[in-house]
């Protein structure tokens, strides 16, 4: 009889053994201060994609040049896995330069590296500078991404004659999310996934609209009480301010370019005030980094001490959006329209082109009506919901969101049948409780790290890290031990 395997949720704390940390033995963490504990040598290349893979007789009968990353410098030749990072919403250099554990775990299990670019992000723009026109923009689905992966990852194969070599899926976020999803529609082609901070049930429609910013707002508590009041009483002063029409004084207490004239140059102020708590929290890593702009060390410890620094809570509030929005402090004031776009996501859309291709996927498939209210959370009240959404998506991109496509086209919270799946999630990361945080079965495992921000797991190792993100890691190399094993087994079988 088969030894059947209790399921298990794993949630790692920071704890030792007599001074060692207790690790599993496949994946040996590195000491590196900075990213990789080897620069890896990445090739980059452009791989002729189909532009759409559904339906014969239109545009899709064409093509487009969709870039990736590869680095064979760990990879056993024909024998070795392929490790596949599911692009997401940026351009791949991004996620390649920020995701080293990748590039480590490969160093260990003689792996090939391939870090793709999603469509219409980065250079991957099927129609160059009109790919963000109507109709062009329509073939920017989550579907046509996954076919995209699922080609380039067959054909790929062929050609470096790995055709016996097992896949493992790695993405963070969005990219996450893509990686779990691989391998519930091509489980086939994927034989596992690491899915970092994957929100696929908040995003799915599942779940609490408050949840996000509350756990924004749950960061800052926890490193003091008294920054959680001290950033709503700011936005309280704030308020006031508006209420009065008091432009003038407004524009002199955040530095403005020029002054708010209307109850939206207010809201815009609100957003962009907002979005910098947001990107604190996610980024909020035990070092200094250069993702998604420049960010201190603990800047969520760091805007804390700068909300408390002084009586005057404006001035207070400024200085702490400039963590984020003037880091290099080479800005003299703060344009409200051009640091931050408001769009069909409240946690942010980014800027430039990215962000026009976030917005339209926030107003199709990926549903992110999350609010903010004073009440469970310390930001003025701002609410998106369905309603909003859809007159928002109809005017700015013509189409109607369709709120349940996630959750019938990818399973929703109704995993239990899949296989081979790790959902990591950081317990400072606000996108955390819109995941999977407990595990559904013996291989569909949650691993919860104390202290991790927005998938730390994935980046290289650094000597700040937590002992928990370690041993998380190392947890997670085991697996894609046992599941590449247990792929090669069958591709031999088969054969």
């Amino acid at each position: 009889m088969r030894k059947v395997v209790p399921f298990f949720t794993v949630t790692v704390v920071l704890c030792s053994v007599g001074g060692q940390n207790a690790l599993p033995h496949s994946y040996v963490q590195p000491r590196k201060h900075h990213g990789f504990k080897t620069e890896p040598q990445f090739t980059e290349k452009y791989f002729s994609q189909t532009l759409d893979h559904f339906n014969f007789n239109s545009m899709g009968n064409g093509t487009f040049n969709q870039r990736y990353l590869i680095t064979d410098k760990y990879w056993k030749k024909g024998d070795g896995p392929i490790f596949f990072y599911t692009g997401n919403e940026g351009d791949i250099w991004e996620f390649a330069l920020n995701s080293g554990f990748i590039t480590e775990l490969a160093a260990q299990q003689a792996a090939l590296v391939i870090f793709a670019e999603h469509r219409y992000y980065g250079r991957s723009l099927p129609f160059g500078k009109e790919s963000f026109n109507i109709p062009q923009i329509s073939l920017l689905t989550v579907e046509q991404a996954l076919a995209d992966y699922a080609v380039m990852i067959t054909a790929l194969k062929q050609q470096l004659a790995a055709t016996d070599c097992p896949v493992i899926v790695f993405g963070g976020s969005y990219g996450g999310m893509l990686s779990v999803y691989m391998r519930l529609k091509y489980p086939n082609i994927v034989a596992g996934a690491l899915a970092a901070s994957a929100p696929i049930l908040s995003t799915a429609g599942l779940g609490d609209s408050r949840q996000f910013f509350r756990d924004v707002t749950a960061d800052f508590e926890s490193v003091a009480p008294e920054c959680r009041d001290a950033v709503r009483g700011a936005f309280h002063q704030l308020k006031e301010l508006a209420e009065r029409q008091d432009y003038s004084r407004i524009q002199s207490e955040f530095s403005l370019c020029k002054p708010p004239t209307s109850d939206q140059d207010i809201h815009q102020l609100n957003g962009l005030l907002r979005n910098a708590f947001t990107l604190m929290a996610m980024l909020d890593y035990p070092y200094s980094t250069h993702f998604m702009g420049n960010m201190p060390a603990n800047p969520v410890k760091v805007a804390c001490e700068t909300m408390l620094s002084g009586s005057d809570l404006l001035t207070n509030l400024r200085k702490t959006a400039g963590i984020v929005y003037n880091s290099t402090e080479v800005l003299s004031c703060f344009d409200l329209y051009s640091l931050y776009l408001e769009c069909a996501d409240p946690t942010g859309c980014g800027l430039g082109f990215d962000s026009l291709a976030w917005d339209y996927q926030a107003c199709t498939e990926i549903d992110l009506c999350y609010e903010s209210n004073n009440v469970t959370d310390m930001f003025p009240p701002m609410g998106f919901t369905e309603t909003d959404r859809v007159l928002y998506c109809s005017k700015r991109w013509a189409v109607v969101p369709r709120p349940e496509w996630l959750k019938t086209q990818f399973w929703g919270d109704a995993l239990s049948t899949a296989s081979n799946i790790i959902f990591s999630n950081g317990d400072l990361d606000p996108w955390a409780n819109g995941g999977v945080r407990k595990s559904l079965s013996s291989s569909l495992i949650a691993v919860n790290i104390s202290g991790g921000a927005h998938h730390l797991d994935l980046r290289g190792s650094n000597d700040a890290d937590p002992v928990s993100v370690i041993s998380a890691r190392k947890m997670e190399a085991d697996l894609i031990v046992q599941w590449v094993k247990m792929e090669r087994t069958r591709l031999r079988q088969s054969t």
